[in-house]
């Protein structure tokens, strides 16, 4: 890698709150990509769950993501953080993005009062049912019952660039004991594909509260997720869930990183939702 041909890494925090909270990422934006070798090496001197890596090509640019241990295909708060990152070095405007998932845009700009607001269009969505093998271990990883399961939304695997187990959860206490075995974890994932376990609780038909395992990306868990947003989002829809065009999601609280998530949800089956957020420079 050489220092004239790629800038320095950016730190942004994605989906903060009230100037505070968020997402850290790192973001690195040059002439050309580093080798995979080099994304990977600083992706785990950063230390965020993933860092993008973006680059010019053609009418696009590539980007990728990396987390401290493995490329990942798609992350939703590292692309809110390559937005500002975008936003700051080339103006407001819509960037279209080449992913491995395919092609998404994200789109900034900076309002009255300085702040950096950034929406990203995902990449399309799916869900389907929870093999019971797998159900059973996941579970089994977060010490859950069948009681502890709210039946309003079914575990499901939700996509929408990558591959999230959905809970839902009665009782917001069970949400705030997550707690697993980083190494189990990581195993059942890398079995089953999983970029995230998505815990959630119900506030209200619009308000979610969501803590996300991220094991195989070598960290405990995120305090924003815009992936497993993404994909949630997609699902509800799937379900005829009646979210009114939107939904709201409250991460990270219990990681005294407070965050939050917006997202419009049109209505074609399997479009890409929209999906907003502050960020802030991290010093």
């Amino acid at each position: 890698m050489s220092p004239t041909d790629i800038t320095d890494v950016r730190r942004i925090a994605a989906f903060s709150e009230d100037d505070a909270g968020g997402n850290p990422a790192g973001v690195l934006v040059g002439e050309r990509l580093p080798t995979e070798t080099e994304m990977q090496a600083i992706a785990g001197a950063v230390g965020y769950s993933e860092t993008a890596f973006a680059a010019p090509e053609g009418d696009h640019w590539r980007v990728r993501y990396f987390a401290p241990e493995r490329e990942v295909d798609f992350c939703g708060h590292a692309t809110i953080a390559l937005g500002a990152v975008l936003t700051e070095l080339n103006g407001p405007g819509t960037y279209p993005l080449r992913i491995n998932a395919g092609d998404i845009t994200v789109a900034g700009r900076v309002d009255d009062a300085g702040q950096s607001k950034v929406e990203l269009s995902s990449p399309p969505t799916r869900s389907g049912p929870v093999d019971a093998a797998l159900l059973e271990e996941a579970m089994a990883l977060f010490a859950l019952s069948g009681d502890d399961l709210d039946p309003q939304i079914s575990p499901a695997i939700a996509n929408a660039g990558n591959d999230h187990l959905v809970l839902a959860l009665r009782q917001r206490g069970r949400l705030a004991d997550m707690a697993y075995d980083l190494k189990t974890g990581r195993h059942l994932m890398e079995q089953h594909g999983l970029t995230t376990i998505n815990l959630i609780w119900l506030e209200g038909p619009r308000q979610f509260h969501s803590r996300n395992a991220f094991a195989i990306g070598g960290v405990s868990e995120d305090p924003a997720t815009g992936a497993a947003a993404a994909a949630l989002a997609g699902y509800l829809r799937d379900l005829g869930w009646p979210h009114g065009g939107s939904i709201e999601i409250t991460q990270g609280t219990d990681m005294g990183m407070p965050s939050k998530l917006k997202i419009t949800i049109p209505d074609a089956a399997g479009s890409p939702v929209l999906m907003s957020g502050s960020s802030r420079t991290i010093d």
